[in-house]
């Protein structure tokens, strides 16, 4: 695994956010409901003490997992550079179809495709890192189809 995770800045502030709601109201909730579980008496055979339990360690591990990754985190601040990287938003136009899609270059931990966020480390971030306005890029999509992608733009 890599010593640091790359986030961009609202990435980072997401995760401190997070953080802090798990300390400061769910583990609070979650002492509530471990409290009126074991009000009701016999642990042994008691599903909601179990259910909160469970709830518990989910918790206590989230909050483990993002102390770690902000404690090893390097932030990809935004610059006026005009190539792609992380923290980049590129206009793509797919050479096969001609449809045009906007992508956020993140890190790994932020990429979610359905919001148009992907990783740098995926096959099409890679192949675009670097590369400037107007240039044309092949990359090898997981499908192992080779796709072209023109750059239209980069903000």
């Amino acid at each position: 695994m890599e010593n640091t995770f790359k986030l961009t800045e609202a990435g980072y502030e997401q995760l401190k956010n997070e953080l802090t709601q798990l300390k400061d109201v769910d583990r609070k909730e979650n002492l509530e409901a471990l409290k009126e579980a074991r009000a009701q008496g016999d642990l042994s055979e008691n599903a909601d003490y179990d259910a909160a339990r469970d709830e518990q360690a989910r918790i206590e591990g989230r909050i483990k997992e993002i102390e770690n990754i902000l404690k090893h985190a390097e932030i990809i601040r935004d610059t006026d550079s005009k190539v792609v990287m992380i923290g980049k938003t590129v206009k793509l136009k797919f050479e096969d179809t001609g449809d045009v899609h906007e992508y956020t270059i993140v890190g790994h931990l932020e990429a979610n495709p359905l919001q148009g966020k992907i990783s740098n480390e995926s096959p099409v971030g890679k192949a675009l890192n670097g590369h400037k306005k107007g240039d044309k890029v092949t990359y090898k999509a997981e499908t192992g189809r080779e796709l072209t992608v023109q750059i239209k733009d980069i903000k």
